[in-house]
């Protein structure tokens, strides 16, 4: 199939924007908790009458400072509630947010805030606040900057107490659905970010048309959403939109770190994550399970829930007998599994990465299915996903509804709806190129099946072409390989080259486990390990993982383990985290030479 499209589910209007949620959520829902915050280390929730309370009184404030409809107000924090609370302040005083990734250097801070012309900024920590300073008398337009930390929030309440209600509501009026609503930086594989223009139109499209899509997943009064990716990538302002909607409660962490005790606190009934939080989930059950010496069961139990969760897309769905097994390790092992999520959610959403059927299966088969997406900046984050009752693991889903895909000629993916972004700030030629002929061009290669449901099978710009011609999609054999748990990053080479090579760096966080269980030297580091046997061996395990994926042709014939994981600070990933693969081409030319020495 070349192209597919679904109806519309939700009419985006006119002459609204993303304000009007909040005011709807006062006016029909008033005592439901909308949000909820970290008080003291204790979740309180917040209704959606003292939400649009607290988002009018900064509003409020930015107003009074001379934030004129249409600026734009940069936003730099980790995810908290304030993020959000500001995100509809901003709004709400007819300007626009302009998102900036947190561990940003002061180059990116400045190339950000400058580009797009940001008249104020609110910032979170001294750390932050020091970046914008060091760059301040390169950023003419920029008048004022508020520190979270240092009281921000209620300096903007006092200044904004002589600003009415009504001066308020004026200004949230002020924009319609098809001016902009943020500028969204992309991480920038290469060169400088681009800033991506997404309207009011297209949040609404977008997060409409998903929370109309999986209406169970977004009962009111019912479900909770537990937010912990970073608010200036897409995929996390999608995470803050949709439940607003809906509305159900919000929750926000900061990180990552103790996700577990978060999830068991707040026990949300859906969580939206990227495949690493997913693979981490797995490989952490695992590897407790080994050290408890039930490594066995545990495999036995996966086994089980992979074979359980296969047999459901058969017409004669699992046997008596495996239905048997599978009662009985959701006593032993999956109950225990779905405790760690909080043990109230059935669902997850996965974007950003593939997830990979393997580990989708194991998912649904201990009773947590997970429901994998596909998305860009350009597309105000999901532009297909798998709907929550007709799953098609190994696939991203179908369309969101009221948008078009379409394969190109040459297999890649194009775009056409309402959620797509309106331009790229100041730059009008990438513009124009990345929406020829009126279809957003993705730069992914993908097939759709006969029944919509869309596979994403690598990039146009990452094609490895060996030295036997032979055409090679990175994507593939790397998320394979990087699903082992020692494994942190893959990155495949091979262009003009005999065959398929490896780069790895390994999970520093399972290092010291694996290290310590197969009686290596305590504080043992990958620089350290990278020619032992036995780290070698279990890096080959993961290779010939991946390698039964692909043909013969495509197939890693030689690794090479590097002494360091790619972090954003070595400049070898994106925020995003995603591969800046020229860059690590560059930096480990010599280790790439050493794979076909010899």
């Amino acid at each position: 199939m070349r192209e597919f499209s679904l109806p519309a589910l939700y009419e985006v209007p006119a002459d609204g924007n993303l304000t009007d949620i909040v005011r709807r959520n006062a006016a029909q829902h008033p005592d439901v908790a909308v949000i909820a915050r970290k008080v003291g280390g204790t979740w309180q929730d917040v209704t959606a009458t003292d939400f649009l309370a607290e988002v009018r009184s900064a509003a409020k404030g930015l107003i009074a400072s001379g934030v004129l409809p249409g600026d734009r107000v940069g936003l730099m924090s980790r995810t908290r509630y304030e993020w959000t609370l500001l995100d509809f302040a901003i709004w709400s005083a007819g300007a626009i947010t302009v998102p900036v990734y947190e561990t940003s250097s002061p180059e990116q801070v400045q190339w950000i805030l400058g580009d797009s012309g940001a008249t104020a900024c609110v910032v979170e920590l001294d750390s932050h606040a020091a970046a914008v300073e060091s760059v301040r008398d390169r950023l003419p337009a920029l008048k004022h900057v508020w520190q979270i930390e240092a009281g921000g929030v209620e300096e903007l309440s006092r200044a904004g107490r002589d600003v009415t209600d009504e001066m308020v509501d004026e200004r949230s009026s002020s924009a319609k659905a098809d001016d902009p609503a943020t500028i969204v930086y992309t991480s920038g594989t290469t060169g400088r970010p681009k800033g991506c223009v997404l309207t009011h139109r297209s949040f609404f499209a977008e997060c409409g048309n998903i929370v109309e899509r999986l209406r169970p997943l977004f009962r009111t009064g019912e479900c909770s959403v537990l937010l912990f990716l970073p608010l200036a990538h897409v995929f996390g302002r999608l995470v803050q939109v949709a439940p607003m909607m809906a509305p159900i409660k919000l929750g926000t962490v900061p990180d990552i770190k103790n996700l577990t005790e978060e999830l068991a606190a707040f026990r949300p009934t859906l969580i939206l994550g990227v495949p690493r939080v997913f693979e981490k989930v797995y490989n952490s059950a695992r590897a407790k399970a080994q050290a408890d010496g039930k490594g066995k069961i545990f495999d036995r139990a996966a086994d089980t829930a992979i074979a359980y969760s296969r047999a459901l897309d058969t017409p004669s769905g699992p046997s008596l007998g495996l239905k048997i097994k599978h009662m009985a390790f959701d006593r032993l092992v999956y109950g225990k599994l779905r405790a760690v999520l909080g043990g109230k959610g059935e669902y997850a959403i996965s974007g950003g990465a593939p997830l990979g059927e393997r580990l989708g299966h194991f998912f649904r088969g201990i009773g947590f299915t997970v429901l994998e997406g596909y998305g860009l900046t350009e597309s105000c984050a999901a532009t297909a996903f798998n709907p929550w009752d007709r799953q098609k693991i190994g696939t991203v889903g179908q369309p969101l509804p009221g948008s078009v895909v379409r394969i190109a000629d040459d297999g890649e993916v194009l775009l056409h709806g309402e959620h797509l972004f309106k331009e790229y700030w100041n730059n009008p030629g990438a513009t124009e190129e990345a929406l020829a002929d009126g279809w957003f061009h993705t730069g992914d290669i993908g097939t759709l099946d006969e029944d919509g449901y869309l596979r994403i099978t690598g990039r146009k710009k990452e094609i490895i072409v060996t030295a036997g011609g032979k055409n090679v999609a990175p994507a593939v054999i790397e998320d394979r390989i990087r699903a082992h748990a020692l494994v942190a990053e893959c990155m495949v080479v091979g262009d003009g080259r005999p065959f398929v090579g490896a780069l790895v760096t390994i999970d520093e966080e399972f290092l010291g486990r694996w290290a310590a269980e197969h009686g290596k030297p305590a504080g043992s580091t990958a620089a350290s390990l990278r020619e032992d046997p036995d780290l070698m061996a279990a890096i080959q395990s993961a290779v010939d993982d991946g390698n039964a994926a692909v043909s013969k042709a495509e197939s890693v014939r030689k690794f090479r383990v590097l002494p360091a994981q790619f972090t954003e600070d070595s400049g070898h990933l994106t925020p995003s985290l995603k591969l800046k693969r020229n860059v690590v081409a560059k930096d480990f030319a010599d280790e790439i030479e050493a794979i076909y020495r010899g």
